[in-house]
């Protein structure tokens, strides 16, 4: 296995584990917020915007490993063997949809002027994102704490 391969699949599959940490905090501020009526505050800001700034970060090294990998095979029969469907339509597609999920989740809140309406915005596209991410990562086969080495 080439070592540029090696390397990028060691960071984008660690740096994974940052998008995590930063959506389920920022999800929990936002329910906590919700509930106790809090405004949406310089710390949720930075918050959504370094969960941006790592989801496009795994999405980057997403697409190099999509054009240097040896599981992404461009063929006819690619289609019909679900573990190289997997990697070659379906992960890029949910994680890409994921992404899309995040960016919206910032991008929408800049214009919004009500706290709790900010926070929801942010609670309802961070879970799905989540969600999104959580089901391609268990249908990889890899497994949430599997670091390939």
């Amino acid at each position: 296995m080439n070592s540029l391969y090696s390397l990028t699949l060691l960071f984008h599959s660690t740096v994974r584990y940052f998008v995590l940490i930063a959506m389920l905090v920022t999800i929990y501020r936002s329910i906590i917020a919700l509930v106790q009526g809090k405004s949406f505050g310089p710390l949720d800001e930075k918050l959504s915007v370094w969960l941006l700034i790592m989801a496009h970060t795994q999405l980057i090294l997403g697409l190099v490993l999509y054009g240097i990998s040896p599981a992404v095979i461009f063929s006819a029969a690619s289609m019909k063997d679900p573990g190289t469907r997997y990697w070659l339509v379906e992960h890029i597609t949910t994680m890409i949809i994921a992404v899309i999920l995040i960016t919206l989740s910032r991008v929408t809140t800049k214009n919004l002027t009500d706290d709790a309406k900010k926070h929801r915005r942010v609670l309802i596209y961070n879970v799905l994102a989540g969600l999104l991410i959580l089901m391609a990562i268990q249908m990889s086969g890899r497994g949430f704490l599997g670091l390939p080495i």
